[in-house]
C-alpha cells in the first residue's frame, strides 16, 4: 500500500514539482517517500515482520524452548502494527510499534514506528526514531530517505541535512531512479543546477518520466545563468 504525502517546503527552496517517494513498513517494504521541495520528500513504508532462521535458548531448564519470545513479539507487532497501518489506524499502529520496541530495540520497527510519526506529522519524534534506526542499520538507503524528507517538512527545515542524507541513499542504492529523482529536486532546490541536472537524466534513465520535465526546466535555468554571465562579462570587458 502506497501512502501519499503533499507538504510544502520552507521559503527559501524555490518552487518545484513535488516528487512522490515511497515508505516501507516491518519485513516486508511498504514504500511511501515525499515529495521534495516546495511539495516536500516523501519516506518510504513500512517493512512486515523478519522471519529469522536463528534458533534462540530461552533457558536451560528441561523445558527449555528454542525460540526466542522477544524476536516472536516483535514479529507479531510488527505483522498487527503494519495491518493497523494499512488500515488508516495511525495510533493503533503507533501503540503495537511503540509496544514492539519495547521489547526488542530492532531497525526494522523503528523504521515503521518512524513512518506511522511522520504521517501523524510528528516529525522532530520521527526524526530521532530513524536516526536510532540508521544506528542500528546504517546501510538502509529508505531510511536515509525518509530521514531527508523528515529535515524538509520538519518545522525548522535542515535543507543540508536532507542533501546529505539523499546523497549517502544514492551511494547505498545508485540503481534506484526515484532516489536520484530526489536528490534532483533536492540539488535543484539548493541552488545546485548542473548536479541536479545530472541527477534528473539518471532518473529519467531509470524510468522515471516526469523527469524529462524537470530537465528541460534545470537546462533553460543553466541557460539563462550562462547567460547572464556572459553580459556582465561584456559588460566588464566595455567598461574596462
Amino acid at each position: 500500500m502506497t501512502f501519499f504525502c503533499h507538504v510544502i517546503l520552507a521559503n527559501q527552496f524555490h518552487t518545484l514539482t513535488c516528487v512522490f517517494l515511497m515508505l516501507k513498513f516491518g519485513s516486508r517494504l511498504v514504500r511511501c517517500r515525499l515529495p521534495l521541495a516546495p511539495s516536500r520528500v516523501t519516506p518510504r513504508a513500512a517493512l512486515p515482520a523478519l522471519r529469522s532462521s536463528r534458533r534462540w535458548a530461552t533457558s536451560t531448564t528441561p523445558y527449555s524452548t528454542a525460540t526466542d519470545p522477544a524476536q516472536t513479539e516483535l514479529n507479531r507487532c510488527i505483522e498487527l502494527g503494519t495491518q493497523k497501518l494499512e488500515e488508516g489506524d495511525l495510533e493503533g499502529a503507533k501503540a503495537l510499534y511503540q509496544r514492539g520496541a519495547e521489547v526488542k530495540r530492532d531497525a526494522s520497527i523503528l523504521f515503521n514506528l518512524g513512518v506511522t510519526l511522520y504521517h501523524l506529522k510528528q516529525f522532530d519524534q520521527a526524526i530521532a526514531i530513524w536516526k536510532e534506526s540508521i544506528e542500528l542499520q546504517p546501510v538502509s538507503p529508505d531510511t536515509h530517505t525518509n530521514l531527508a524528507s523528515a529535515y524538509v517538512v520538519c518545522a525548522e527545515p535542515r535543507p543540508e541535512l536532507a542533501l546529505h542524507h539523499l546523497r549517502i541513499a544514492a551511494t547505498l542504492a545508485p540503481g534506484d531512479p526515484e532516489i536520484a529523482f530526489n536528490l534532483a529536486v533536492m540539488f535543484e532546490a539548493t541552488g545546485y543546477l548542473e548536479e541536479a541536472l545530472e541527477e534528473y537524466k539518471r532518473s529519467k534513465d531509470g524510468g522515471v518520466e516526469r523527469a524529462a520535465m524537470h530537465i528541460r526546466n534545470v537546462s533553460a535555468k543553466i541557460l539563462g545563468q550562462r547567460m547572464q554571465a556572459a553580459e556582465k562579462s561584456d559588460k566588464k570587458s566595455e567598461e574596462a
